[in-house]
């Protein structure tokens, strides 16, 4: 299902004039707004173990317990959540979705810094999965205002938005706890944050949105559940997205472990892990816009297939390496081709479909992002557990792996439908 698409509009064509430069205006304020959201969402990675003793949660395994079960509910309830919030994105905007998101999590995050036990604090997370969807709505709504021939770079500065905060965040939230002595007023700070990214949502971005007919609703719902379940490239690129983020989920919570079996315990060796962790985040970051745009201009099939073999083959040494700096530069290899699957699947999704049916497609779409997020860490702990830390790497690699064979045999490259004249 795909549409004629061009640089310059007709007034009676899409919603937007992709010719003017008002695109470019809303591309990087909702650049902005991601990173704002993003940072201030990451705020609270590093403190929610520390929070859970003054919660109630006595025990060293209690805390590890509780820590993966809240860390993992929002993403896992989002998992549901987002194809409904897709769909009703559609029906009246990408704008107020986002207002909506911003001002769930604001209100869900204060609970959060109020609770007085564990439970308390478990619902308002889970709670917060509930009513998500902002990165959703973001990629919807810059993929439905952008032009056409833009996607890729368009989504890949959004990604790299997102990345920026979600490095930035941590470091920021850790220093603010240890500054203020308390752990709480990161959670306050955070809705205080995410209360600034709605208003900066409210008169700062434009949309151009006409509700679908009601017709027309019901039968592009229909379509799009049968577009999606019924087409092997978008459930290929389904599976991208998915392991796109279980890759990367699955190693984190061995990192640390790992990087002690390979040096031991020196004094810094808190910062040695580190290092290991966030140096695939900043491949990313590196990556994510150039392998967005390359996308737009030698094909997204092409560079998707990069990615996912370079991502394969920069994972493969990483089961057999004995030497802390190897391990890095494998760690950074990864991360630069990870960083170009994401924005490339999402481009080859959003001109595979309508723009008025971007938000439900992308709803659906989130949905592995979110399983990914959630199972990620899960598998890679039990893996280490049950099987030896290595074969986090070994599985890691061998879904890539499946992930690029999938996508070679079932995704055509995107061919824009010829112009009538």
């Amino acid at each position: 299902m795909t549409e004629a698409t061009h640089d310059t509009a007709e007034p009676s064509g899409p919603l937007i004039h992709p010719g003017t430069t008002g695109w470019q205006r809303t591309l990087w304020i909702m650049v902005g707004i991601q990173f704002v959201m993003t940072a201030a969402m990451s705020f609270l990675s590093p403190i929610i173990p520390l929070m859970l003793p003054q919660l109630g949660v006595e025990t060293i395994e209690g805390v590890d317990i509780w820590s993966g079960l809240i860390n993992g509910s929002t993403s896992f309830v989002a998992a549901f959540a987002a194809p409904i919030w897709g769909r009703i994105a559609d029906k009246h905007g990408r704008k107020l979705s986002l207002v909506r998101s911003s001002c769930a999590i604001a209100l869900f995050t204060g609970l959060m810094g109020l609770a007085t036990n564990v439970w308390w604090f478990f619902g308002a997370r889970a709670l917060m999965g509930a009513f998500a969807g902002f990165s959703t709505s973001a990629i919807a709504l810059v993929a439905s205002q952008v032009p056409e021939r833009r996607i890729g770079y368009a989504l890949g500065w959004l990604a790299t938005g997102q990345m920026v905060g979600s490095l930035v965040g941590p470091v920021l939230g850790g220093a603010l706890a240890d500054v203020t002595g308390s752990y709480r007023t990161p959670f306050f700070i955070t809705a205080a944050a995410t209360f600034g990214t709605l208003a900066m949502v409210w008169f700062l971005v434009k949309e151009s949105f006409t509700p679908p007919k009601a017709s027309a609703k019901d039968r592009s719902f229909r379509a799009t559940m049968r577009l999606l379940t019924g087409s092997g490239a978008l459930m290929a690129l389904f599976f991208v997205l998915l392991m796109a983020q279980f890759g990367v989920r699955t190693v984190q919570p061995v990192v640390t472990v790992f990087v002690q079996e390979l040096i031991g315990s020196p004094p810094q060796i808190a910062t040695l892990a580190g290092v290991a962790f966030s140096i695939t985040g900043l491949a990313n970051l590196m990556s994510s816009p150039f392998l967005g745009n390359r996308s737009d201009i030698i094909g997204y099939r092409k560079v998707l297939l990069i990615c996912l073999l370079g991502a394969t083959l920069t994972s493969l040494p990483q089961i057999w390496v004995d030497d802390y700096w190897v391990f890095v530069a494998e760690r950074f290899a990864v991360g630069l081709f990870i960083g170009g699957i994401v924005p490339t699947a999402n481009a080859l999704i959003g001109r595979s479909v309508s723009r008025e049916n971007r938000g439900t497609v992308y709803g659906m779409t989130a949905s592995a992002t979110f399983l990914g997020n959630s199972l990620g860490p899960l598998t890679g702990g039990l893996l280490a557990a049950s099987l030896g830390l290595r074969w986090v790497f070994a599985v890691t690699t061998l879904l890539m792996a499946v992930n690029l064979a999938w996508v070679w045999f079932t995704v055509p490259e995107y061919r824009e439908a010829p112009v009538e004249g």
